[in-house]
């Protein structure tokens, strides 16, 4: 179940800051109803902090840490977060369109009735991580590595898993499962009878198999 922001165990210590510096570090930060263009932060660490109702439209983020943060109602557009470091983060209602996030550390990270939209995870590391009543839409995870990672309600579609490492990738209770490339990287995932039946075709294709009847 998805917290609210009044359900943080720091939340009365939460202070509204209007907008972002490209340096230092934010303890207990409040950054609510904003919307920021194109902010520039590279290696900036954000401890104890909540993010809500922002929009973030561009910008760079590259090598920031967020470490026990909540993020409500946000939207992600073309934002650089790669090589970022997410640990106890919890995203709630937020929309990710165009982000590049490769190479970022993901740990203990949930997502509720979150929707992605064209962004690349290539070469990430995702572990602990649960994906809840979520979209995602053509997402690129090709060399990532997935541990116990879940997508229980989410629906998937154009999924790239090229070169990926999935350990423990439950995907049994996904609404839907569309792989664009990469099918056999899928060694390593949970799936029920049916999703393989319905994965069957792709998977044809991929062996060179040629499904005709007589």
């Amino acid at each position: 179940m998805p917290r609210e922001l009044a359900d943080l165990p720091f939340a009365r210590f939460l202070e509204q800051q209007d907008t972002l510096l490209d340096e230092g570090a934010y303890d207990c930060a409040h950054f609510g109803g904003l919307s920021l263009d194109d902010p520039h932060l590279r290696g900036v660490s954000f401890t104890e902090c909540a993010i809500s109702a922002t929009t973030v439209n561009g910008g760079f983020f590259r090598h920031s840490r967020f470490n026990d943060v909540w993020l409500g109602s946000t939207r992600w557009i073309r934002t650089d977060l790669s090589e970022t470091n997410w640990l106890e983060a919890e995203f709630v209602l937020a929309a990710l369109s165009g982000v590049e996030a490769f190479g970022s550390v993901l740990r203990r990270v949930s997502f509720h009735n979150c929707k992605f939209d064209s962004v690349n995870l290539r070469g990430a590391v995702l572990t602990d991580v649960t994906f809840v009543d979520c979209v995602l839409r053509d997402v690129d995870i090709a060399e990532a590595t997935l541990t116990s990672v879940t997508f229980p309600g989410s629906e998937i579609s154009g999924l790239s898993l090229r070169n990926a490492t999935l350990k423990q990738v439950d995907l049994r209770e996904a609404r839907s499962i569309g792989i664009s490339g990469g099918i056999e990287s899928l060694s390593g995932a949970m799936v029920t009878h049916t999703q393989l039946l319905e994965l069957a075709p792709v998977f044809a294709h991929a062996l060179g198999i040629t499904v005709k009847d007589l």
